[in-house]
């Protein structure tokens, strides 16, 4: 057989095995179809906008994805690396030292009354840092099993931590499999710190993300990345135990969201939405499983761009931040508002955000 066709016919079958690689492999997702409302434009309430191109870095060090950041009552600024760190820097941004070292993905971070700083651990558990960086699990566990892929946390009055599993079949090493299977494998749980006893709050949230209890202490808001929304579950009054949507069909994928303990909720999204997702992909969960045998470099990747917004104790939007710069401070997953700043933590840089409101 000549050369030519020798080579011709190797082409061939390996383009038919790639063919039913993408068509047939098994994948473990087992994806839900869903045709998502037509995303918002960026006009009005969500007008695109440049005021966070004066975002400040503050070095960290040699670390990557400063997910969640936290203030302490000295100003002091801690960041969870994606590698069990959470770095140490001083109120004005400099000085980074190494505060304590989870081995496992701190994601969601509080400071509680007494100075200890609470972690939502996605590999270890629910976690209590003192201040000298001696670690104690608070919960691994919920009705005897172990919860795995914590997410985010926040802390009531009573001291009842509030936090979230962003899913209960994926690790968050592969979080992107519980956005393309869009099921609701997600969950907001509470721990008691006098009982130390862990319960359920609300279950079935597709990707169960950031967490803020109301000034008041009369809800917590859990975020829905899947669904693009926040949801609202009532503690007190008439309404006690009943969830319901606080603001729906967001224009990006909703991260943290925490108050400014007057006020104001300040939500992170990511990156706006993508149309290819949102119009093609989860309408389809063939599609979906064909994306998941792609190479991670040919799968969506999410868009650099700045995006937060201020909402209203009863789910309006009062703030709009953005900056869609090349340069601009990507993929906030995070904010914290303390004297007249706001700090950012991101899935996508290795340095902590600071935004002034002044």
């Amino acid at each position: 057989m000549p050369l030519l066709k020798r080579l011709a016919l190797i082409f061939v079958v390996l383009f038919v095995v790639a063919v039913l690689y993408l068509l047939l492999f098994p994948v473990p997702i087992t994806p839900a179809a869903w045709t998502p409302p037509s995303a918002p434009t960026l006009t009005g309430v969500y007008a695109a906008n440049n005021r966070l191109a004066s975002t400040q870095r503050l070095f960290l060090g040699d670390g990557r994805n400063p997910e969640d950041i936290a203030l302490d009552s000295e100003g002091r600024i801690f960041a969870g690396f994606e590698d069990g760190r959470i770095i140490q820097l001083q109120p004005d941004g400099t000085k980074p030292v190494v505060f304590a070292n989870t081995q496992g993905r701190p994601l969601g971070m509080v400071f509680d009354q007494s100075g200890n700083l609470i972690v939502a651990d996605a590999i270890k558990g629910l976690l209590s840092i003192d201040k000298t960086g001696a670690i104690r699990i608070l919960s691994t566990e919920v009705d005897g099993s172990t919860v795995g892929c914590l997410n985010d946390l926040d802390i009531a009055a009573d001291g009842t931590v509030y936090f979230t599993q962003a899913s209960n079949k994926y690790p968050m090493s592969q979080f992107s499999y519980d956005i393309l299977e869009h099921q609701p494998n997600g969950r907001l749980l509470a721990y008691d710190p006098k009982t130390h006893i862990t319960r359920a709050v609300l279950n079935a949230i597709h990707f169960a993300n950031g967490v803020a209890v109301s000034p008041d202490q009369s809800f917590v808001l859990v975020v829905e990345t899947g669904m693009y929304r926040v949801l609202r579950v009532w503690l007190t009054g008439p309404k006690q135990g009943h969830s319901e949507v606080f603001i729906d069909n967001l224009p990006g994928f909703p991260d943290g969201i925490l108050s400014n303990g007057k006020d104001k909720f300040w939500l992170a999204l990511v990156t706006p939405r993508d149309g290819l997702l949102d119009t093609k992909l989860l309408p389809s969960p063939f599609l979906r499983k064909v994306v998941v045998r792609l190479p991670k470099f040919l799968q969506p990747a999410p868009k650099r761009y700045s995006f937060v917004l201020g909402l209203s104790t009863e789910g309006k939007v009062i703030d709009n931040l953005q900056n869609g710069a090349p340069d601009c401070f990507a993929e906030i997953s995070n904010v914290v508002e303390r004297n007249g700043s706001l700090y950012f933590g991101s899935i996508g840089e290795s340095t902590v955000g600071k935004y002034s409101l002044k």
